[in-house]
Order: C-alpha cells, then structure tokens, then sequence
C-alpha cells in the first residue's frame, strides 16, 4: 500500500465521530461564554473562533478517555468544567463501520472511536472554516470538497484527536451534527458519496506524482465545477472533462484511478443535489491562490484556473457543437 494508505492502520483505529439521533443544543444561557480563538498550527487550516453568543453542536468520541477528552475540548476552546452546559453526543466506533466499511477494511478502521467535532452554524454566504488539530490524513481542503458536494457552505467547524490521528470518520459526524443543528436531512447516500470522495481524493494525494495535495484537491473540485456547471450525468462525457482536466494538470492516471474518479462522479450526479456551491467553492480557490492567500503554486494555480470561468462555455461548444 501507498504511504498514505500506510498511516491508516492503527490511525483509522481513533478515526470516529457521528452524531446520533436526537436534538443537540447548547444548555448555557447567553451570560456562559465558551472560550474564545481556538489557536492553529500553521498548515492545519483557518482559524475558527468560538463566541459566547454561539450555539455549537458537539460530538466526542465514545472511547476517549477522561484525559483524552480533555485534551478534545482544549483543542475546541471548551473547558471541561463547561461541559455540562452542552447536550453531548457520544459515538461508537459501530457506527464508524456502519460508513467506513464499503471503503476500508475493517481491520484499518479498528475498534476505538476518538476524534471530535464542533459545528457552528454561520450566515449565507459566510462560507466554510475549518480548523484541524492532530489530523494527520484527511486535509481541510479534502474536507471542504466533499462537505461542498454535498450543500454544507456556511459553518465553522473544528475537528480534533486527543493525538495523531487519520480523521476520516469525521466527515461523517460533520454531517450528523450539521443536520442536528439546521435540521435538514442528509440523505444516507449524500453521506456514502461524501466519505467516498474523501478517501479517493486521499489516494489521489498518494499517487498523483508532482502535485501537492492542495493542487490535487483543486483538480478534483475543477472536475466537479465542470461537470456541476453543464448538468453532465453522462460517462462519456465525463470522461472528456476528465482528459480536459488532465491536460491542464499535467496528470497521468491509470486506469483503476481514473474508473475511481467516474464512479464517484456518476454517483454524484445521480443523488439530484443541488451543487452550484461546487462551481462556487472552485471559484474561490482560484481567487484564493490568484490573490496569494492559499498555501499551493500561485502561479501555477493561475494559469490552470484562468481559463476555467473564461473559456468553459467555448470549450463545451467546441467539444459537444
């Protein structure tokens, strides 16, 4: 297995957090503030900060011990003795498999459930923040491209190990709290795409020769924009956005890669969501690296992106006139 693929067995083993059913709100009056900035390690995202006048809908592993635990609502800028004021959630590392199993092997996925997630809700338009603390595989922006796939655009979001961890479960217990908190229903299979898109987006990262993961992570959301854009549902066509893509990426797949990467594009189109937030977020991830803001090529992320909003009706003319 790829080097990637290595640090999941024993890490997957602390990759857990889901949200099970029943409401979650924050207990404290307004008057009981929940500690402020969270601090974050250079690489590990944006800053997410925490207010007193927030509302966060919190998940902790059901096998973290009690200093395990503290050291989770550290990272969150919760104290521990602030605790009772939440409703909280605990997961079991069942419901890790329950997700994690059409992907990983269960010996990988292991029996511990550790990593946690806070969740809050932000306004339209505020866009996705989020904040990683000893996850060492899943990035933020491979949590970004799939939690956009599936409509969450406006949160902040802190996701924490008590150590190192893989962090892949926790897309799901994203996606659990999320629906507490809005009370819109995640579908089971907007869920299975989001998780399948991770762990292929991580394999990608292995693989892929001469890109960083930032870059492969904006190649996957160009697919998607493209696709996204043009309402294509069709594998051929799909199949010439993806040579289109590589083209720009200067990327080679194999065979097995490039199946991987339709099937999880026809499973996304099938699902009938709604996925204007795609084109937008790889928008933003030009403009992020146009502007020198993210941590990719600048340049090279220019003339990939350039052409993308510019040239992508003209392109499609020509390849489908």
């Amino acid at each position: 297995m790829r080097r990637k693929l290595h640090k999941i067995v024993g890490i997957l083993m602390a990759a857990a957090v889901f949200v099970n059913s029943g409401t979650m709100v924050f207990a404290g009056d307004a008057s009981q503030e929940v500690t402020g900035t969270v601090t974050v390690v250079e690489g590990s995202g944006d800053e997410v900060e925490i207010g007193q006048n927030d509302k966060p809908y919190l998940a902790l592993g059901a096998d973290l011990s009690e200093e395990q635990k503290s050291t989770v609502l550290s990272i969150m800028g919760i104290s521990p003795e602030q605790l009772e004021n939440y409703d909280v959630v605990y997961v079991t590392n069942a419901e890790e498999h329950q997700y994690l199993d059409s992907y990983i092997s269960s010996s990988q996925i292991g029996s511990k459930a550790w990593s946690s997630i806070v969740i809050v809700e932000r306004e339209e338009g505020s866009g996705l923040n989020i904040s990683t603390t000893n996850i060492n595989y899943c990035t933020v922006g491979m949590y970004k491209n799939a939690l956009t796939t599936a409509g969450v655009t406006d949160a902040d979001i802190i996701i924490a190990g008590p150590s190192n961890i893989s962090g892949t479960a926790a897309l799901v217990g994203v996606f659990k709290a999320y629906q507490q908190m809005t009370g819109d229903t995640v579908a089971e299979n907007v869920v299975d795409a989001a998780v399948n898109e991770l762990v292929i987006t991580g394999q990608l990262e292995d693989s892929i020769e001469g890109l960083s993961d930032e870059e492969v992570e904006e190649f996957i959301a160009y697919i998607k924009s493209v696709i996204a854009e043009n309402d294509l549902s069709d594998e051929g066509e799909i199949n010439e956005v993806i040579d289109e893509a590589c083209q720009k990426y200067g990327v080679t797949l194999s065979e097995q890669e490039r199946q991987q990467i339709v099937d999880l594009l026809l499973k996304i189109t099938s699902l009938g969501i709604d996925l204007d937030g795609v084109v937008d977020y790889a928008k933003s991830l030009y403009d992020s690296y146009k502007n020198g803001d993210g941590t990719g090529n600048a340049s090279s992320a220019n003339g990939w992106f350039s052409k993308l909003f510019s040239g992508m009706k003209d392109w499609f003319l020509k390849l489908f006139g």
